[in-house]
């Protein structure tokens, strides 16, 4: 439904859905099922969450035509797994895997990958890595590009994430809120170093 929405609002944005939290972990085979499901409402890409355990469904996924971003780090869909909203790769040993699952994704056939909530000299090194576009959400500066939930870019929430900033403060609307966080995206000032872990 959402992604059918989006998809008739838009005219050349590129749309990545997310595959619902318990619609691909079981099989390839069901993930493949929920991504036509998405494909056909509209998602030029379905994103997933996970690392090397999700590398056999990534190669399901792109050797049929699903184009796939990975996603790793925080991940959302898995949080009280996580124990909370935690910055993720901060001692040697999870850096060192979250690397390696990085690599993974892209060799499973990835086609782009988000990093989340993770420190900045780690994306870096991921970025450096890997052929295929990072994304940043809390990422720090050196991945390809970065994205915001609209909620955190317009200072909705009592508590913000470290990693956000309202881009309404300084806008006359929504509109301008938005194109504020593209420019400071394009001309590299956001994220800043207060926003970076």
């Amino acid at each position: 439904y959402h992604t059918r929405c989006v998809a008739a609002g838009s005219v050349r944005a590129f749309i990545v859905s997310d595959l619902p939290f318990a619609s691909y972990q079981s099989s390839p085979e069901q993930a493949f099922h929920a991504a036509a499901r998405l494909l056909a409402a509209g998602a030029h890409m379905v994103k997933l969450e996970g690392g090397a355990v999700m590398t056999e469904t990534v190669a399901f996924l792109t050797q049929r035509g699903v184009p796939v971003c990975a996603h790793l780090g925080l991940l959302p869909q898995s949080v009280n797994q996580l124990g909370g909203y935690k910055v993720q790769g901060r001692d040697d040993a999870s850096a060192t895997q979250m690397l390696a699952d990085a690599t993974a994704m892209q060799a499973a056939g990835a086609g782009m990958l988000v990093l989340e909530a993770i420190p900045a000299a780690l994306a870096r090194q991921i970025t450096e890595a890997v052929s295929i576009p990072t994304i940043g959400i809390g990422a720090g500066l050196d991945c390809s590009g970065q994205v915001l939930v609209l909620y955190d870019a317009l200072g909705i929430y009592p508590k913000p994430p470290k990693f956000s900033k309202n881009f309404l403060l300084e806008a006359d609307s929504l509109a301008d809120a938005a194109r504020a966080y593209v420019a400071a995206v394009r001309d590299r000032r956001f994220p800043a170093a207060e926003h970076t872990f």
